[in-house]
């Protein structure tokens, strides 16, 4: 099988008209789901030669593949840490690197000549809340020596001259990571899977699933489809169908604004020209349109109208960067996505010929993306480098109870954070003071002559003897000195 890689112009990448299946098909592959991973499915698959069919419940990128930052960078919602501790270092360091290769699949897509317009820019900037200096070593070492991932680390002074607040302390600075627009990213792929062979259809939910037997069948309202291997490349809205796989998924969904133009001010409060992203997961913000901020924080874990969170998010920009004031917010979008229980995604052959790539909240552009890479090599080629996924298996989120404990514990995380945050400003502020008045203090004595004096260059201090004791009579016994005061006998 041979890959072939095509362009895109802008006209194509852009929304074009839906395509129902309305009559019966036979493929190779039928992918379940039009978002990031899905649509990465289609597209290498088909690019290695296999017939693939798309089939989406309502349109391409409507949740959350269509609704996020677009920012691309190498590794895991889980740990790194907690990763090694849970398979291992040296399939904590496959699974990295197949993190670092999603993450290229994307870089080689958007390109201006693949996608026109897409707007990549170089440089992720991940922040602490708190004064974090002796982790961060630690931290830049295991990455640059035992994981090969190019990182800086930045000291509070250096993270204070791009962003003009105090909220945050120390940086890890990745230069190779990224950013594109997310929404133009999804609709570039559909193209690019469509040009490379890929059938989409679109307002097509999936009635039911027969994975039994070597031809898989689907049944949809109008028509049914048989496919050797079928992916669920859904998130937690499968259906009911696939509903004991979305019931592993714990619904988030994660709400985003977009200012108004901020004219020439925003330059001098974010100097830094990528992605900034907190290390508690609370804020995720970056420049677009010249001078308009687009800032991510609000999580809820039940849908709601995104206008709802127009006024957290000002309030939180505003906390942050308050020389900003009282920015006007004139965009608000989010999706949901489904969190797994361990902090990873869900990727692999649950039987022969059902495949599953699932659990991307909080992962990152370049997970779906290796995900969907991973997947149709192993389908067609056979790799077999998604067993390193088996230890993360399908667990149950829950339910109802599951997202009421997903959103306690996500106000405790927040507030946690900004307890911490909080506690690190007041303990800076108080070096500081402490060190103005040592300044003070130093200075006072200068002034008066009584603080320590230096003596000019070469002069020696004297060493004055003590005096020698009165004569005693003979009934006062006189005891000797010590022989190893040092003083003179």
């Amino acid at each position: 099988m041979s890959e072939t890689f095509t362009s895109v112009s802008q006209q194509e990448a852009g929304f074009r008209d839906r395509t129902r299946l309305s009559f019966d098909l036979d493929a190779d592959i039928c992918v379940i789901g039009a978002g990031l991973a899905g649509l990465s499915i289609a597209l290498e698959a088909a690019r290695l030669g296999a017939s693939v069919a798309v089939l989406e419940g309502r349109h391409i990128g409507w949740n959350a593949s269509g609704n996020q930052l677009g920012t691309v960078m190498p590794g895991f919602a889980l740990p790194l840490t907690d990763l090694i501790e849970r398979v291992g270092f040296e399939d904590a360091r496959e699974l990295w690197t197949l993190s670092k290769e999603g993450a290229e699949f994307v870089r080689a897509n958007a390109s201006e000549e693949n996608m026109p317009g897409i707007g990549r820019s170089d440089g992720v900037l991940e922040v602490s809340n708190v004064d974090a200096g002796d982790r961060l070593i630690s931290r830049l070492q295991m990455l640059n020596e035992d994981f090969d991932t190019e990182v800086e680390g930045w000291q509070v002074d250096r993270v204070r001259a791009v962003l003009k607040t105090d909220h945050y302390f120390h940086g890890v600075y990745y230069p190779k990571a990224f950013q594109v627009d997310g929404r133009e990213y999804v609709h570039g792929l559909a193209a690019l899977a469509r040009r490379a062979g890929a059938r989409i259809f679109e307002d097509t939910p999936v009635v039911s699933i027969d994975h039994s037997g070597i031809r898989k069948r689907i049944v949809t309202p109008s028509a049914r489809l048989r496919a050797t291997h079928i992916v669920l490349a859904g998130n937690i809205h499968l259906g009911a169908p696939l509903r004991r796989l979305s019931e592993t998924l714990l619904p988030v969904w994660r709400y985003a604004g977009i200012t108004a133009p901020l004219g020439e001010r925003v330059h001098e409060i974010i100097a830094f020209k990528g992605s900034v992203m907190d290390s508690d997961g609370v804020d995720h913000f970056r420049i677009i349109d010249g001078d308009r901020l687009m800032w991510e924080s609000p999580e809820t874990t039940w849908a709601a109208r995104p206008q709802r969170f127009a006024g957290s998010v000002r309030r939180r920009i505003r906390s942050i960067f308050p020389e900003l004031g009282n920015v006007e917010i004139t965009d608000m979008f989010g999706g949901a996505t489904g969190q797994t229980v361990h902090g990873m995604p869900q990727i692999g052959q649950l039987r022969k010929g059902l495949w599953v790539a699932s659990g991307f909240g909080r992962q990152g552009m370049n997970i779906s993306a290796m995900a969907g890479h991973l997947i149709a090599r192993s389908i067609l080629w056979g790799d077999e480098r998604w067993k390193l996924f088996l230890p993360f298996e399908l667990v149950w989120a829950g339910g109802a109870a599951g997202r009421v404990a997903g959103r306690l514990v996500g106000m405790w995380g927040r507030a946690s954070s900004a307890a911490a945050g909080s506690l690190a400003r007041y303990r800076e502020r108080a070096r500081i003071k402490d060190r103005g008045r040592e300044a003070r203090l130093a200075e006072a004595n200068r002034a008066a002559g009584t603080g320590p004096r230096r003596l000019p260059p070469g002069v020696r201090p004297q060493v004055v003897s003590p005096p020698k004791p009165a004569a005693q009579g003979p009934e006062q016994a006189v005891e000797p000195a010590s022989q190893d005061t040092g003083v003179p006998q």
